[in-house]
């Protein structure tokens, strides 16, 4: 036989596998990403915590194709910042809270209303029905979620006594930069408030630029802002939740196995957030009156002034066309019918 199809017949099942090898390895690395997020939460805390578990879990399940890198305590930014480096692919994702997302997806800050919910009961009651269609209101904005986390309801923290709306007036008040639902509700309350980054309050309390925020429990511990306020107003005013939000575009970049496997990893984490959060803010607030805080409960007619503002600030959410009107009539009609069998 002539050696040179001698040669030729040997060589063609090594350069089929090799075509082969490298065939696989091109999509698996076609499919490989790492997803940079962005979170207010600090490093060390119980969010951090859990999603690096997560994370590794997901590592580990997808044989490192997928994998995360988290930039914590607000390094990347306000809302606004993040959302630009979302856009322009510097970064794929962030934790954000309810608000956050107005812009694209209004109705998920529905839930935000102030004074809205009385208790957790309610809260677990209209969440039945609606977290579903929240979560679909991300996906049409363009972003991937895996549920909502918990964050507790925000209580007004102060260096002064604040019983009564008028008293909240008196004080320099904190409100989140680019939230519009945070400057509606300041506008129902009619106060001027103080714009600024979560990463800056600490130091405006500590300079006196500001002297009242609204945290929850855990959120004012974490951010060390307890060490600087002497008053906690015991009225839930604002529910507030936080979302995973990738955006679908970088998501859609892995394959589809590997997307279940992070879908799957990622909702039992939220669950587990969801749950235990409830613990930890109820655990943080008995923290908080054992470190010295002293909580303020209005009287009847100081309540009845707060649940007046609370209703208007849900038609304002309305009438600027912030939520769908149809939406805030739904979640109160869901309001009423758990009070009326209550």
């Amino acid at each position: 036989m002539n050696p040179n199809i001698l040669t030729k017949l040997t060589m063609r099942p090594i350069l089929s596998s090799i075509f082969v090898a490298l065939s696989l390895a091109i999509s698996a690395s076609a499919f490989a990403k790492t997803f940079k997020i962005a979170t207010l939460s600090p490093d060390g805390s119980f969010w951090m915590t859990i999603m690096k578990s997560a994370a590794k879990d997901i590592a580990k399940q997808t044989d490192d194709r997928v994998k995360f890198r988290f930039y914590p305590g607000g390094v990347m930014g306000s809302d606004k910042a993040v959302l630009k480096k979302i856009r322009i692919g510097q970064l794929q994702g962030a934790a954000f809270s309810g608000g956050a997302l107005a812009v694209r997806a209004p109705n998920t800050q529905i839930y935000n209303v102030p004074l809205l919910f009385k208790s957790y009961a309610e809260v677990d009651y209209v969440r039945k029905q609606l977290d579903a269609e929240l979560e679909k209101e991300f996906s049409e904005a363009g972003f991937v979620n895996f549920g909502l986390a918990e964050g507790g309801f925000a209580y007004i923290m102060s260096k002064k006594s604040i019983a009564s709306t008028s008293d909240l007036k008196k004080n320099k008040v904190w409100v989140p930069s680019d939230d519009p639902a945070s400057q509606s509700a300041s506008d129902s309350f009619g106060i001027a408030p103080v714009t600024l980054s979560i990463s800056d309050v600490l130091t405006g309390l500590q300079t006196g630029l500001i002297d009242t925020v609204a945290a929850s429990p855990i959120g004012a511990i974490a951010l060390q802002w307890h060490t600087q306020v002497k008053y906690l107003l015991d009225l839930p005013i604002i529910y507030i939740f936080a979302v995973l939000a990738i955006d679908e575009k970088a998501f859609g970049k892995i394959s589809e196995e590997d997307q279940a496997i992070v879908n799957a990893i990622m909702r039992d984490t939220f669950k587990k957030m969801d749950a235990q959060n409830r613990k930890d803010n109820q655990s943080a607030f008995a923290a908080l009156k054992k470190q010295g805080i002293k909580t303020i409960s209005p009287d009847a007619a100081q309540l009845t002034e707060w649940q007046a503002t609370g209703a208007a600030a849900a038609k304002n959410f309305a009438a600027q066309g912030k939520i769908d009107p149809a939406m805030v009539s739904r979640i109160q009609g869901l309001l009423a019918d758990f009070r009326a069998a209550n």
